[in-house]
């Protein structure tokens, strides 16, 4: 009796081992013709030269985060004002009226505060009154927080600590009270300060025309009057005096902030705000912005991954050995993009570890490409470069031709940001969200007033256009005659 061999497609596996075959031709291609791999190189060159020069051109003007030392680098912060404050040894309250406020600015601040110490970007909880956003909670050197409405002074306040929670509470006559909020404060010593405090947002003017944009401010005042001041350890304490950290650096500005007490009465003035620096350089960003030069040299070298096979003619052949025309462009997209990253893995982390001693040399503290935000700039770099190599290769396989391909993608990418830079910034951000100049967003590590996206959404923003020319090129290259 003869057995009866079971029948096994092949199918399968001959189209993935044919995709396999037809990547290593792509690569072969792209590795076989010198000029194209220095181009690669190029790219990284050009962005590293880009980012020592501006490395070399730029000084300090101070720490440029109100004195919030290195651990704001990253978290843009400001920690201003002026705070009037005693020891509270563990659990406890603290309680005032603020009686009056003076100040224009509707983020005026003016309310009670615990913090772990006196010391710049220390961690904080307070309660606070403001002109026209009502009675809010704030931590973390974030704006807003809870609470809101409309209520101004003359209002009570009370924080209360317990553990590593501090809780807000707000009253009309100090008998009735509202929970605001609370908040948790990781690393609260068991001795704190409690006190008082003012702040306000420093008068920003921002001056934008094409190519670059003028920011220009100066301090802003408020004054505010707190009475029936107590402070309540939940256990007896020696009794300490109250003592002031005026606000922010330079000695013209420390003159601004102070405070005088009348019997139970406290005046407190200050300037500069405590919260979020919406006006702070983003040194890994502009270390990283050689990229707009280094990324012409692979919008070149991917257009021509395709344009020069049409020009000689050989694209015959390579549809002759793979008739599935969408493989071929696949695995066009796959070697370009894969070579793209690894220039852009050069590029992002060259960049920033050539220009940090320049930069230090200068005054400036670059943060460490090991924190997360600067290594997601970098890597994000190279997730870049790759998506623009592929979104050059999908119109360069549309158009079939070097210049108007090259020409095409670099107004996409650049254009909008240079028009970006004459707009008001409400517009300026509409432009910058819906073009694919939002890639570039995910090299932002700091959150400033004129960001646009976040990082990720950005690139998916040109990942999107990327789909879009790729399906476009691959429905084209079906139809048309080689």
């Amino acid at each position: 009796m003869t057995a009866v061999t079971p029948y096994k497609s092949t199918v399968q596996d001959t189209a993935r081992d044919g995709f396999g075959r037809l990547l290593l031709a792509e690569w072969t291609k792209l590795r076989s013709v010198p000029r194209w791999m220095l181009t690669l190189g190029a790219a990284a060159v050009l962005t590293i030269l880009v980012a020592l020069l501006t490395a070399s051109g730029t000084e300090s003007s101070g720490d440029g985060e109100g004195g919030a030392g290195p651990p704001s680098r990253l978290k843009a912060i400001t920690d201003q004002g002026h705070l009037t404050y005693r020891t509270l040894e563990g659990d406890g309250s603290i309680t005032a009226r603020v009686a009056s406020q003076q100040g224009a600015d509707p983020w005026a601040k003016a309310g009670l505060m615990i913090r772990r110490s006196a010391e710049r970007g220390a961690p904080y909880a307070a309660i606070m009154v403001t002109p026209r956003h009502g009675v809010r909670v704030q931590t973390g050197y974030r704006g807003g927080g809870a609470g809101g409405g409309t209520v101004t002074a003359p209002r009570w306040l009370r924080l209360t600590r317990a553990g590593a929670t501090v809780t807000g509470y707000a009253s009309a006559d100090g008998r009735t009270w509202n929970r605001v909020g609370a908040v948790t404060l990781d690393g609260l010593p068991p001795s704190a300060l409690a006190g008082l405090f003012v702040a306000t947002p420093d008068k920003i003017k921002v001056e934008r025309q094409f190519g670059g944009e003028v920011v220009s401010g100066q301090p802003a005042d408020t004054t505010a009057a707190f009475d029936h001041v107590a402070l309540a350890p939940a256990r007896p304490q020696a009794d300490t005096p109250w003592r002031d950290r005026s606000g922010p650096g330079g000695p013209a500005r420390e003159q601004v902030g102070g405070s005088t007490r009348s019997g139970g009465t406290f005046t407190l003035a200050g300037s500069g705000d405590v919260g979020p620096d919406e006006f702070a350089d983003d040194i890994t960003q502009t270390t990283l912005t050689g990229l707009l030069i280094g990324q012409a040299a692979i919008v070149a070298l991917a257009v021509l991954f395709v344009t020069a096979e049409y020009r000689r003619g050989t694209i015959r052949t390579t549809f002759a050995a793979s008739p599935r025309r969408g493989r071929v462009l696949a695995a066009k997209a796959v070697v370009a993009g894969l070579a793209a990253f690894a220039a852009g893995l050069a590029a992002g982390f060259g960049s920033l570890l050539l220009a940090a001693p320049v930069l230090r040399s200068h005054g400036m503290s670059p943060p460490s490409p090991a924190e997360g935000p600067v290594l997601r700039a970098a890597i994000g770099t190279a997730l870049l470069l790759a998506v623009i190599a592929v979104f050059s290769l999908a119109m360069a396989t549309i158009m079939r031709r070097s210049a108007p391909a090259i020409t095409v993608v670099l107004l996409l990418l650049l254009v909008p940001q240079i028009v970006a830079t004459g707009l008001p910034v409400a517009a300026a951000r509409w432009v910058e969200r819906l073009t694919p100049a939002a890639g570039f967003a995910i090299q932002h590590t700091v959150h400033r007033y004129d960001t646009a996206i976040g990082p990720w959404a950005g690139l998916g923003v040109l990942c999107a256009y990327t789909a879009v020319a790729v399906a476009a090129a691959a429905w084209l290259l079906r139809r048309r005659d080689a």
